[in-house]
């Protein structure tokens, strides 16, 4: 038996094997969401959303808006039951090492602005560049990021 192997815990080899599938997992997840197509995301989104509790009412709560002529968004879910503020969705199917920039972002709070709206989710298979990140920390919108680790 090697020092290091002799020296773990039971809870440590439970630890790190649940750190491998819970690794594992996400990979698999991201590469089925893949596999699919734009439309297929951008369900998902927005039923994910909702499933956690925005919209209140599963009927009324969500549309998902992503088809030619979207505006620049994919979705759109009623904050609340009265529907008073709504939350806009941009659902990016980006490849492994592909990474959302400023400019993507920067799109999506022109839409956001377009609609008159404050609020929006931008998620991605993949990751946000620095760039992004800060431009969406300084803007008077607020845009939540979302990056394929978090997602999945």
């Amino acid at each position: 038996m090697a020092p290091a192997e002799a020296a773990a815990t039971p809870e440590d080899a439970i630890d790190g094997a649940y750190r491998i599938l819970h690794a594992s997992l996400r990979a698999e997840l991201l590469e089925r969401i893949l596999q699919n197509g734009p439309d297929f995301f951008e369900q998902v989104i927005v039923e994910l959303l909702v499933a956690m509790g925005y919209g209140g009412s599963r009927r009324n709560a969500a549309e998902r808006l992503g088809r030619s002529g979207d505006g620049g968004v994919d979705g759109v879910i009623n904050e609340d039951v009265l529907g008073l503020d709504r939350v806009y969705i941009q659902a990016k199917r980006y490849a492994p090492g592909n990474t959302g920039g400023r400019p993507e972002v920067q799109a999506f709070t022109g839409s956001l602005v377009g609609l008159g709206a404050s609020k929006g989710v931008f998620v991605t298979t993949s990751g946000f560049s620095a760039q992004a990140a800060e431009y969406a920390s300084r803007i008077p919108q607020r845009v939540v990021l979302i990056d394929g680790q978090q997602l999945a």
